[in-house]
């Protein structure tokens, strides 16, 4: 069984003095800070996780003659 620990939580007032620091802690620990209002939390800060994206390098194909045009040839006015 794995128990989850609780969020730090923090004063506005402290936050507001201590927030650069309190950014780089969150990003470095993984772990979210609760801050709180007369006691009463307001908001969370949670770190994000970092997209991961796919590169589109040859994941397409070409049918065809790319320089035709799509709906056959062309009737040219004499």
């Amino acid at each position: 069984m794995t128990m989850k620990k609780e969020p730090a939580t923090i004063p506005a007032g402290q936050f507001k003095a201590r927030c650069l620091a309190l950014l780089d802690q969150v990003q470095q620990t993984g772990e979210s800070i609760i801050v709180t209002k007369r006691g009463r939390p307001v908001v969370t800060v949670n770190p994000l996780k970092p997209k991961r994206y796919k590169p589109l390098r040859g994941s397409g194909m070409i049918l065809g003659d790319i320089m035709a045009p799509p709906w056959g040839k062309w009737e040219m006015d004499r």
